[in-house]
């Protein structure tokens, strides 16, 4: 028969490039942090130098508003609480404290719920790409060569790139759940399980528990006594 911890048999520690889910789970959060990072840098300038983000109405073909004041302070508060969160993810993962991920989890099952919803309504509404793509200013990047393409081919073209980046959307997701459950795991009481040959599995209770619920404990030997 094979022992083997409960933690090791329902899920895999083990992510991209053969890495262990807590090593991924540091590298994951880390990246999220210097995006988030970057884009908060970026508002920060921004509503430093508004004139540095102006975009006047003949280079976009009409009347454009970049982001007001109010919408920039909602972005700097959005961004700061994606670090925040990143920040503690990465923190629970390297001192091995799981509750500490259980904000990034919920705000990666989140991101998956709203990519989901993007593809449902590009698969019902197929015409909205089209109506999107002609409210774009005149001189957007390939606006006309995304015009000229077949609307079908169109719409099969995102939904492939939306699946692609939902697939790896939930692979992440996997990660992040597997090393959630593994620090969860080595944080409590080790159980062994004995492992028969039929896959049925037998929790072995601890000495006390079994001496308590037997009556009797063991009587150490009597002493040596030299003749």
């Amino acid at each position: 028969m094979k022992m083997v911890a409960p933690w090791t048999r329902f899920y895999s520690n083990s992510c991209c490039l053969c890495c262990h889910v807590r090593t991924g789970t540091i590298l994951l959060g880390v990246w999220y942090l210097i995006i988030n990072a970057v884009v908060l840098l970026i508002l920060l300038s921004a509503l430093a130098d508004p004139d540095q983000y102006h975009f006047s109405g003949s280079e976009l073909g009409g009347d454009f508003e970049f982001m007001d004041d109010a919408n920039m302070c909602i972005a700097i508060a959005i961004s700061l609480l994606m670090i925040l969160i990143c920040a503690m993810a990465t923190y629970g993962a390297y001192k091995q404290h799981a509750a500490w991920i259980i904000p990034f989890f919920c705000y990666q099952i989140f991101d998956f719920a709203l990519n989901t919803l993007v593809a449902i309504t590009v698969l019902v509404y197929p015409n909205s790409i089209q109506e999107y793509i002609r409210q774009l200013p005149p001189n957007f990047p390939y606006r006309d060569d995304i015009m000229s393409v077949n609307p079908t081919c169109l719409v099969l073209i995102i939904l492939l790139f939306i699946s692609l980046i939902l697939a790896f959307k939930g692979y992440l997701i996997s990660c992040v759940w597997n090393c959630y459950r593994y620090i969860n795991g080595r944080n409590s009481s080790d159980v062994l399980v004995y492992v028969t040959s039929n896959d049925t599995t037998v929790l072995l209770p601890p000495y006390d528990d079994a001496t308590a619920v037997t009556g009797t404990a063991k009587e150490p030997p009597p002493p040596y006594v030299s003749a």
